[in-house]
């Protein structure tokens, strides 16, 4: 039996069953806090870039109710025991009561009706072993439909820059690799519907319909700041433009005005002469 992939646009959310109160106070961590490792600096511009995307393009910023995404917090997979978890780099789940799950401040599959729908790991000094070892099997045992690797530095963590497996009858089987003309590795996931990819140690999204690239933040600032740049120049060849219309006007009215005054004078001489010559 083959694992049923979710629809990333899911429209029904799962109901939140809550089962009787956390005591906190037993706990081994303080799940207000990111679990990150010693080394996170060397994962959190591509965890970055990879929240961003999935958040801009799946869960509206936050602003979507049933789509949950989260980055370095509790995962639990015990209910007997709330210390046995994961923190998974990034996570996404679809079709959850995203609202319930933050209030919880852990994420309990048994309570929220389902495991996440995709987990991805960015390699580190601290983490690889783990991330090809314990967590590969912790998530194949929940049911994580699927699981991503990456590895921004392209081999030093991982024996590959991007690796991409899907659950298969509680199995991971792993998805298959392109490498584009330009370098771009990319694998599709079905959770998504979009490709990921590995862009010179950078995560992307390519949309396989529209065979174009999301864009990440850095891209949409870019772009916002070019469309300034071009605006306000757009708006001074205007100004530019409309001061030299009316220093064109300006010039002819004073050359009208000239033209009047010196026609006027010329009037004026011709009636004296006139007058001066009925006198004579």
């Amino acid at each position: 039996m083959t694992t049923t992939l979710p629809v990333a646009t899911t429209a029904t959310m799962l109901p939140y069953h809550r089962q009787g109160d956390i005591d906190y106070a037993c706990l081994d961590f303080d799940p207000h806090e990111r679990e990150l490792p010693p080394d996170a600096m060397e994962q959190e511009l591509a965890v970055h870039d990879l929240l961003n995307l999935l958040a801009s393009h799946f869960t509206d910023f936050g602003a979507r109710p049933d789509t949950f995404l989260s980055s370095n917090t509790i995962l639990c997979y015990d209910p007997s025991n709330l210390n046995v978890r994961v923190a998974p780099d990034v996570y996404l789940a679809f079709g959850v009561d995203e609202r319930a799950i933050r209030q919880r401040r852990l994420y309990l599959p048994w309570e929220v009706g389902k495991p996440p729908d995709l987990a991805v790991e960015v390699a580190s000094a601290s983490t690889a072993r783990q991330d090809v070892t314990a967590k590969r099997d912790i998530y194949a045992r929940i049911g994580v439909p699927e699981y991503w690797r990456f590895d921004p530095t392209g081999h030093d963590y991982y024996d590959r820059p991007l690796a991409g497996e899907q659950l298969v009858d509680g199995v991971y089987q792993p998805i298959s690799l392109t490498r584009e003309p330009d370098g771009i590795l990319k694998g599709y996931s079905a959770v998504l519907r979009l490709s990921l990819c590995w862009a010179g140690g950078r995560p992307r999204l390519h949309d396989p319909t529209t065979n174009t690239y999301l864009e990440n933040w850095r891209e949409v600032a870019a772009a916002r700041a070019a469309a300034e740049v071009e605006r306000n120049a757009a708006e001074t060849r205007v100004a530019v433009e409309q001061a030299a219309r009316l220093a064109e006007r300006a010039a002819r009215l004073s050359e009208q005005a000239a033209r009047a005054a010196a026609e006027e004078r010329i009037r004026q001489l011709e009636a004296e002469l006139r007058r001066r010559a009925a006198n004579e």
